[in-house]
C-alpha cells in the first residue's frame, strides 16, 4: 500500500529568480563564509552578480558546476564530501530551497531529524525519551542503518517521488539537472544544502508508511538511522522483514546487516551520540574521549597565549552542544 500526497505545486520557478529572493538567498548562503573569495566578489558588486543569476534562471541556461571532491574521516568512516562553487551554485540552491522548503517540511513526519531547522540531535534524543516513558510499550528496540545511503539513492526514483509534490515544468527541469550532476550519476552528494532535503524527502513516503500503513506507534529517524520501539519483539523481527521488502521495492535501498533488534531495560540505546536508558541518559563512551581530546588540545592552546581559529572555535561550540 502506498501512502499519497495528492496536492502538487506549481507556479514557483518564476518566484526562485525574483530579485528580492536572490539577495535573500546570498545573504543566507554566504553566512560564516564571508572569507571565501566567491563571496567577497559577489559582495563587492551584488547587483550585477546576481542579475547575471536571474537572465540564467530566465533564460534556462544555468548548468550546475563541477563538483570539488574530497574524502573526510567521520568517525571511523570514510565519507566523500562533494562541493560546489559558491557562485553561481550555492546562490541558486539557496533560492531553490526558499521557495520550496515549507512544501518538503508538509511532506516530512514528526519523527523525521536530521538536517532539518530545529529537529537536530536533541530533537532526535528527546523523542526517544518520551518514548521511553512508555516502559511497558517499549520493552525492545529494533535499530537499523541503511546501507550508504546517500550513494545509493536512485536518481529514477527521486524524480518520480519529486513529481508528486511539484508540477512547475520549469522547476522540475533544475532539479533534475541538479540531481543528474552528481559524480558518477548516482546518488546525492553529502554537503549541499539540497541534498540534505532530498535525501530526507527520498525516505518521507517510507517513514508515512511505517505511521500510517504500518501504524508503528514508537519511531524515530535520524536521516539513515532509525529506532523503533515495542513491547513484542516478535512483532520488531517481523516489521524488519517487511520493512526490508518495502525499501528494496520502492527505493532500491538495503538495511546494513548490524540492525538488532533487543530488551531496552538491559542495555539501553545507543542513539545520536547518547546511551538513553529509562529516566536517563549519558553520552556515549567513544564521544566523550573525543571531547577530551578536543578541549585538553585547545586548553593547551589557550594556555600558550594563543588565539582559536575558527576550526577549533567551531569545534569546541559543537562539543558544548552536545552537553546542553
Amino acid at each position: 500500500m502506498e501512502v499519497r500526497n495528492i496536492k502538487r505545486y506549481g507556479n514557483i520557478y518564476e518566484k526562485i529568480y525574483d530579485i528580492e529572493n536572490l539577495k535573500l538567498a546570498h545573504k543566507n548562503a554566504r553566512k560564516d563564509k564571508t572569507y571565501y573569495k566567491e563571496v567577497k566578489m559577489v559582495d563587492a558588486n551584488e547587483d550585477y552578480y546576481l542579475s547575471e543569476i536571474q537572465k540564467m534562471l530566465k533564460k534556462e541556461t544555468y548548468e550546475v558546476s563541477t563538483y570539488e571532491i574530497s574524502v573526510i574521516n567521520d568517525k571511523g568512516k570514510e565519507r566523500e564530501l562533494c562541493k560546489l562553487p559558491y557562485y553561481p551554485d550555492r546562490i541558486i540552491q539557496w533560492a531553490i530551497m526558499l521557495q520550496v522548503e515549507h512544501i518538503f517540511m508538509q511532506v516530512f513526519t514528526t519523527f523525521t531529524c536530521a538536517s532539518i531547522k530545529g529537529r537536530g540531535i536533541h530533537k532526535a534524543s528527546s523523542l526517544l525519551d518520551k518514548y521511553m516513558k512508555d516502559k511497558e510499550g517499549t520493552k525492545y528496540c529494533l535499530k537499523v542503518d541503511i546501507g550508504k545511503f546517500y550513494p545509493n539513492i536512485n536518481h529514477s526514483i527521486l524524480k518520480r517521488l519529486i513529481r508528486k509534490k511539484f508540477k512547475d515544468k520549469r522547476l522540475l527541469s533544475i532539479l533534475d539537472k541538479i540531481i543528474e550532476s552528481t559524480p558518477e550519476n548516482k546518488g546525492v552528494p553529502i554537503g549541499s544544502y539540497l541534498s540534505q532535503f532530498l535525501a530526507n524527502f527520498y525516505l518521507a513516503y517510507f517513514d508515512h508508511w511505517l505511521k500510517e500503513v504500518k501504524r508503528v506507534k514508537y519511531v524515530v529517524r535520524y536521516m539513515d538511522d532509525i529506532v523503533i520501539l515495542h513491547h513484542s519483539k516478535e512483532y520488531l523481527h517481523q516489521l524488519k522483514r517487511e520493512m526490508d521488502i518495502y525499501l528494496d521495492n520502492e527505493l532500491k535501498l538495503k538495511i546494513k546487516d548490524n540492525w538488532q533488534v533487543f530488551p531496552t531495560t538491559i542495555r539501553g540505546i545507543d542513539f545520536v551520540g547518547y546511551r538513553h536508558f529509562y529516566g536517563y541518559k549519558l553520552l556515549r563512551k567513544s564521544t566523550c574521549k573525543r571531547f577530551k581530546k578536543q578541549m585538553l588540545k585547545i586548553r593547551k592552546k589557550c594556555s600558550q597565549g594563543h588565539k582559536l581559529n575558527y576550526s577549533e572555535w567551531c569545534s569546541a561550540n559543537s562539543y558544548k552542544g552536545w552537553l546542553i
